[in-house]
């Protein structure tokens, strides 16, 4: 079976990052997204600590699908350096992730 992972996506404007999880759904990128609209982000930046609210996504998908989603947030996010990062899923319901394989594309050549 295909590998299946966890991409975790956060930004400021929540609204923004449930759109962009729809486009990624609509162009098979992604399975599913489970966003989570508020939560608050402490972090050093440019010499300086920021404590922000943000909005946070878990999109499910297969490995190798993360460079595309990579590059499409590195083109559409507000962010200079997104927080994109993907881990590998070790188990689950097998039914579920057939079903993430079934609902995403082989990756664009």
């Amino acid at each position: 079976m295909t590998d299946c992972v966890e991409v975790v996506v956060t930004a400021e404007d929540a609204q923004w990052l449930a759109d962009w999880t729809r486009s990624l759904v609509e162009d098979r990128l992604v399975a599913c997204g489970h966003n989570l609209t508020s939560m608050r982000a402490i972090y050093r930046w440019d010499g300086r600590v920021h404590d922000d609210p943000q909005a946070r996504v878990a999109l499910h998908t297969r490995a190798e699908l993360v460079p595309e989603i990579v590059a499409r947030a590195d083109r559409d996010h507000a962010d200079d350096v997104p927080c994109v990062i993907a881990m590998p899923l070790s188990g689950g319901h097998p039914e579920y992730l057939r079903w993430v394989v079934e609902e995403t594309r082989a990756p664009s050549v």
